[in-house]
């Protein structure tokens, strides 16, 4: 005998109403998007300021100085490297684009029936200035850089800061497991923060020997882009041979090759020597884990 059961789907007023908040909350969420950003730069730079806060607190400095030195320290190297590398660093990006064009066609003179040379130069300067208001409306935004640096430093002034929140919202036992794993990715996070800026230092470094050596034009802001394009795994310092390569072939076919080698030599020791030490040694991660991170994460969310 066939069962004619009718079966239905009650959804009860209570699972409306959160429904219902839980879209207010997001949408809220949404709405200060600016503050979340804000917060999470906040919380990598206290991850990265907390150990030599903590190692100056061994040496019986009272936290509070410690964190102040930490942070003036921190505030006087940004506007060192700013001051001193952003003005040469835009003189030669502007001399570059401007000779763009005789470089492009000194490639090979059948470049020029591919690319109209001239009427890339007319947008050149429009170019330039296009990418220079970008850059000053990075850095004219004083609010965001202050709010952001004040969190961090409240942070790292609070040790208690997220405990005292959990317990306030957790049972006991559900807020150290929360602390726990909160200060777990704290210090992974730090650890990585600092790891990759001395990624990014010895990289430039090395590149800028190098082209140094080569007397390529440009070095200073080719080796900046090559340290800068280390945050990107695998596919920064391939993108950061092209325009090297076409500095190099513009002076000479050879020395467009040899920068080439330069590049590769430069991308050997970094993945097999300079990444796995630096990176095991701060963060204590297996390279394996590391590899199977990046390929799980390429497979989600592509070249982001």
């Amino acid at each position: 005998m066939q069962d004619n059961k009718v079966y239905r789907v009650e959804v009860s007023a209570k699972t409306i109403v959160f429904i219902v908040f839980f879209l207010i909350f997001l949408l809220l969420m949404w709405m200060i998007r600016d503050l979340l950003l804000t917060l999470f730069v906040a919380f990598i730079i206290t991850s990265a300021a907390k150990p030599p806060v903590a190692w100056l607190e061994k040496k019986r400095i009272p936290r509070k100085l410690a964190v102040v030195f930490v942070f003036l320290l921190f505030i006087t190297t940004i506007s060192f490297l700013f001051f001193w590398v952003v003005p040469p660093l835009i003189g030669e990006t502007t001399l570059l684009i401007k000779h763009m064009p005789s470089i492009i066609s000194g490639i090979h003179p059948s470049v020029g029936t591919y690319i109209n040379i001239d009427t890339l130069a007319q947008y050149i300067p429009n170019l330039t200035n296009q990418v220079f208001l970008v850059i000053k409306s990075l850095f004219s935004n004083i609010m965001f850089l202050v709010t952001t640096i004040f969190f961090s430093v409240y942070l790292t002034m609070d040790r208690n800061f997220v405990k005292n929140i959990l317990f306030q919202f957790f049972d006991d036992s559900e807020a150290v497991k929360i602390e726990r794993i909160i200060s777990t990715t704290e210090k992974r996070l730090g650890a990585w923060l600092l790891g990759e800026l001395v990624l990014m230092f010895v990289v430039g470094f090395m590149t800028f020997i190098g082209l140094t050596f080569f007397g390529v034009k440009y070095a200073l802001p080719l080796s900046i882009i090559a340290g800068m394009l280390e945050v990107i795994p695998n596919i920064g310092p391939t993108i950061a041979t092209i325009p090297v390569f076409i500095i190099g072939v513009g002076q000479s076919y050879f020395l467009g090759f040899c920068l080439i080698g330069l590049y590769i030599i430069v991308q050997q020791l970094e993945n097999h020597l300079i990444v796995p030490f630096i990176m095991k040694k701060v963060t204590g991660l297996n390279p394996i884990i590391t590899l199977i991170a990046l390929i799980i994460g390429g497979r989600l969310f592509g070249i982001l």
